[in-house]
């Protein structure tokens, strides 16, 4: 494999300018900004690339989507974990041609390309405004933060512990909301198990 091909890959989908369908890539965007992770790791925003992406997860082992979701029966603002057949059910679709990730994922498997995935959602409360609509709703826009601690212990289970990144760029705040959302994520899985 090429040094520059990540072992670990996790790309954030969704149109941002649907309002919640863009989730996703905000995930990605606080990420990039606020993390540093190990050279073998790559964050990415993949937009709505669909089929589009599959040249992406050439050598890849491990593959992290963050996404909307609908249709989960929880309340909108709920980060949940799903494998990528279950994620389906849930997926927000795009566009008229778009096609489901697990979709994607088989496709991929017949030119060989067979990571393991995961999924993490958060469930839209608005994404067909009547005109379009650069940003989250307010309750998604709160999800982000433990959207993205749901990454990163994700991250953690596959040996991956990226840390902070200082300087004007990164944003302490957001990045302490996520500590404290991942003790919380870390605490109720300590319950659980």
């Amino acid at each position: 494999m090429p040094d520059d091909m990540p072992q670990i890959l996790v790309i954030g989908i969704g149109n941002i300018l649907m309002l919640d369908e863009g989730v996703g890539v905000r995930i990605a965007q606080e990420l990039q900004r606020n993390y540093t992770f190990p050279d073998h790791v790559r964050v990415m925003d993949a937009g709505t690339m669909g089929l589009g992406m599959i040249h992406l997860f050439r050598g890849v082992r491990f593959l992290l989507v963050a996404d909307a979701v609908d249709g989960t029966t929880h309340p909108p603002g709920t980060v949940v974990r799903f494998d990528p057949e279950g994620f389906s059910s849930s997926q927000v679709l795009h566009s008229l041609h778009d096609i489901r990730f697990a979709d994607v994922l088989n496709a991929a498997r017949l030119i060989d390309v067979t990571p393991e995935a995961e999924c993490i959602g958060v469930q839209v409360e608005n994404m067909s405004p009547a005109e379009l609509t650069i940003g989250l709703s307010d309750v998604v826009e709160a999800a982000v933060p433990r959207a993205v601690a749901a990454v990163l212990y994700v991250l953690a289970e596959q040996g991956v512990l990226p840390e902070p990144l200082p300087g004007e760029d990164a944003d302490p705040a957001f990045q302490a909301c996520v500590a404290e959302e991942q003790a919380d994520i870390a605490r109720r899985q300590a319950e659980a198990d």
